[in-house]
């Protein structure tokens, strides 16, 4: 087993190692985030009630209630930004796997000699390779969608 093979197995299982980390931590942040929505959402609940039923309280003490709930509805917003990048990266995980696991096998069929290869290995070959394209192509996708989106926020 050459050395070569053996740090391409290596680095192939520490960069699906990495990507396993960043997936439990994107997903431990979604629940934060709807935890912190929840909990928003009661916030502005009580606020809104405060409002409505509170006709006869200081006009200054409205106006703090009113800004309290803009600014819970500006957290909300944060929050829902955040949630979205975040499933960006999730799809961009699922296909950065998804790409790996291609390159594995196209780098398979690709270390075979080509006098051994039958014409199923090469169809299987090219059927790989335009799935490879596809997974790189998505995943462009989504970058230029994030791209877009930072631009569109400053």
């Amino acid at each position: 087993y050459p050395t070569w093979k053996r740090t391409l197995a290596r680095r192939a299982r520490e960069s699906q190692m990495k990507r396993f980390c960043r997936a439990q931590a994107i997903q431990r942040r979604l629940e934060e985030i709807e935890v912190t929505f929840r909990e928003l959402e009661q916030q502005g609940i009580k606020l809104e009630k405060l409002l409505r039923d509170e006709n006869e309280s200081p006009a200054d003490q409205q106006t703090q209630w009113t800004n309290q709930l803009l600014y819970l509805v500006q957290k909300k917003n944060n929050l829902m930004t955040e949630e979205s990048d975040l499933m960006i990266a999730v799809q961009e995980l699922k296909l950065e796997e998804q790409q790996c696991q291609l390159d594995e096998k196209l780098r398979s069929y690709m270390n075979k000699e080509d006098t051994l290869k039958t014409p199923e290995d090469e169809n299987a070959e090219q059927e790989i390779l335009k799935q490879l394209v596809e997974v790189v192509n998505k995943r462009n996708i989504l970058i230029q969608l994030q791209e877009e989106k930072r631009l569109s926020e400053l």
